[in-house]
């Protein structure tokens, strides 16, 4: 794959009146009625996040087999984002970022939300402090009414408070404490089923809230492993199992799971729009994290997700591991057929844009990590002005050259990845090189000892907490 060279874009009156013109822009005179009332309404905001889909993982994302019309009819509606990040390499600290616009290390939250006995022995907390600011409760404070459907994973069991307690007016969510489960997760096909199910509770809610603006979180639990299609749904991918055995190709699960959910994805925007709804609703798709690795037991059988052309999967720092898809549909203010390759955006900027593009002010004195990106989101590529920064203290699954050091920070065009021992520096010039194949660190020594005193420094103020022993190494048991 090609990337545009970096294009360079400050903050120049022309990107301030392109803003402008994104969030202000006149009528048409041809508009109909109903339009123009949406126009003037505050829009909605309809938050679609996938699991363990990879970069790859979609037909505008460049994927040769794996169809996905429903994302990519969505793609050509709006604009979609070449360099989108998440700050983690797994769900629960990856969701963190989403809705506190800060980096989940600073909470402690590190990998996934596990056992109270799992998490301890991590040194993370059980759940999110509900006393923290979230997306989700600015925008129910403001006025929106706000729902949440599908996975949770910021706390669960008996005493972890339940999504109402983070600014939710309706939930009915997995992986959390919510009295408001769905009662047949003990369906082998109930995943299979599950972004139907999302899809069906979300338009229940917005059918009864279309009188005022809404803010609804779909986070679909596909294609999270452990996948169990239906005959159904496997049936139009039987080219990619082997013919006379007795079992189906990890191609076959993989993309009959996939693929399920853009037509469920697609139910739904349909409806968006035969509403009324769709031409002042933001939506917005990505994922959480990389593709899952077959390494893991619950994916040996469908562990094929795409890192696109990237180096790494879910746990990894490279690339593959924390780059995924960003697309954002807004008719009334976001241009049709859009593609950003410079803009450079993430998961902690999520909170800070959807504030500023929905009117909702954003607390004074709020420590993000994040920063306003509604120039880009809008179709202006836009400069970042801060870096991002990512720890990860564990070990990470599969082939050696996937195994990222424990520290990285993307700052401009370099991207350096180390060991706080230093045993391990590499430096990546990521729009020339996003494969991360060519290590500069021997030849930009100053911009290796910038950014690594820069990462050094934020990991100094991290809460501390143990590191798996094998943190950070790629060793390989060399036969000799």
């Amino acid at each position: 794959m090609s990337e545009s060279l970096t294009v360079r874009s400050v903050f120049s009156g022309s990107v301030l009146l392109a803003l402008a013109t994104c969030l202000w822009a006149q009528t048409p005179a041809t508009e109909t009625a109903p339009a123009v009332e949406q126009r003037s309404k505050r829009p909605n905001v309809l938050f679609i996040l996938a699991d363990d889909w990879g970069w790859g993982d979609l037909g505008c994302y460049g994927h040769q087999l794996l169809k996905t019309p429903s994302l990519d009819r969505m793609a050509q509606q709006g604009i979609r984002f070449a360099q989108f990040y998440v700050c983690s390499g797994v769900c629960s600290p990856s969701r963190t970022a989403f809705m506190t616009g800060q980096f989940p290390a600073r909470l402690a939250i590190h990998g996934h939300l596990a056992s109270p006995k799992q998490n301890a022995a991590r040194g993370m907390p059980n759940w999110l402090d509900p006393k923290v600011t979230t997306i989700t409760r600015l925008m129910q404070q403001a006025g929106y009414a706000t729902a949440h459907f599908g996975k949770w994973h910021l706390g669960a069991g008996p005493d972890a408070p339940p999504p109402s307690a983070y600014g939710l007016d309706t939930t009915r969510t997995v992986n959390s404490s919510d009295p408001n489960g769905w009662e047949d997760m003990k369906d082998p096909y109930f995943r299979a089923h599950s972004t139907g199910y999302i899809v069906d509770e979300t338009l229940k809610f917005i059918e009864s809230h279309r009188d005022r603006p809404f803010y609804v979180q779909d986070w679909i639990l596909l294609t999270h492993a452990t996948l169990n299609p239906t005959e159904e749904q496997l049936k139009p991918f039987g080219r990619f199992s082997a013919e006379g055995v007795p079992f189906k190709s990890p191609a076959q699960i993989y993309y009959a799971s996939a693929a399920s959910a853009d037509r469920e994805i697609g139910r739904l925007l349909s409806r968006l729009d035969e509403m009324g709804l769709g031409e002042n609703t933001i939506v917005i798709f990505s994922s959480d994290n990389g593709p899952e690795d077959m390494s893991i037991r619950n994916a040996s059988h469908s562990g094929v997700g795409s890192a696109g052309p990237f180096r790494g999967r879910k746990r990894s720092l490279y690339e593959g591991g924390v780059r995924l898809p960003f697309i954002i549909r807004w008719p009334a203010r976001v241009p049709a057929g859009k593609v950003d390759t410079t803009s450079v955006v993430s998961a902690v900027d999520f909170l800070p844009t959807i504030c500023k593009l929905t009117g909702v002010p954003v607390p004074p004195g709020l420590d993000l990590d994040g920063q306003d990106m509604s120039a880009a989101w809008c179709g202006q590529p836009q400069q970042r002005t801060k870096p991002l920064l990512w720890e990860w203290r564990f070990g990470i699954a599969g082939p050696v050259i996937n195994k990222s050091p424990i520290l990285a920070i993307r700052e401009g065009d370099w991207k350096l990845l180390l060991n706080p021992d230093h045993s391990r520096i590499e430096l990546y010039d990521i729009p020339r090189d996003p494969s991360e194949l060519n290590n500069q660190a021997e030849h930009h020594p100053d911009v290796v000892d910038r950014l690594s005193r820069r990462a050094l420094e934020w990991q100094k103020t991290l809460p501390k907490g143990p590191y798996d022993a094998d943190a950070g190494s790629n060793t390989y048991p060399w036969a000799w």
